[in-house]
């Protein structure tokens, strides 16, 4: 599995890693909500190798056959292997290249917060929260915790459909019916 695992996780990681890297240039022509259904997008085409990375090891590797369970490890960690490759993608090209990227993001945070018309005090509150999370993302460690939690929950549900879909049961043994009725 770890050939299999190791292949395609990297080939997934490189693809994200080079989707995103590409799509940054668009971003701030695009706008934010088109820029995250983009990226959404990529994360969901580079994880189909989740499915052909499972397929790949039941065929290749377990003779067709393959169990929820095994799928699913072989899926995740693919899974892992892809967003850790995004990480460090996001990671170089943020703190080396990009260290303003987010201020926009958090800009239209606050000025979505005071367009609310909550009570001020609330408004002051969640800006402030806001402004937590700005400082806070610049500690390279929760920043990698909060890329991390992008891509991941896309690979989670791409590793549940392609571990469901590409599970089968081998083929009963000669004998294993007889003795299932007879218990």
């Amino acid at each position: 599995m770890k050939k299999t695992v190791l292949t395609f996780g990297l080939i997934a990681g490189l693809i994200i890693s080079v989707l995103m890297g590409g799509s940054l240039l668009l971003a701030d022509k695009i706008g934010t909500g088109h820029s995250m259904v983009l990226g959404y997008t990529m994360m969901v085409a580079s994880f189909l190798l989740i499915y052909f990375g499972v397929r790949s090891y039941r065929d290749n590797e377990l003779a067709g056959r393959i169990s929820f369970g095994r799928a699913f490890a072989c899926g995740i960690l693919i899974t892992l292997i892809t967003t850790v490759c995004y990480v460090v993608m996001w990671e170089i090209l943020y703190f080396n290249f990009m260290p303003h990227f987010m201020d926009s993001y958090w800009a239209a945070q606050i000025k979505k917060v005071q367009a609310s018309g909550l009570a001020p005090a609330t408004v002051a509150a969640q800006v402030a929260e806001i402004q937590h999370s700005q400082q806070l993302y610049q500690n390279p460690l929760v920043n990698m915790a909060y890329t991390f939690m992008e891509p991941l929950p896309v690979g989670l549900l791409i590793t549940l459909i392609s571990a469901a879909v590409l599970r089968r049961k081998g083929p009963a043994t000669p004998g294993s019916a007889a003795q299932a009725v007879t218990a």
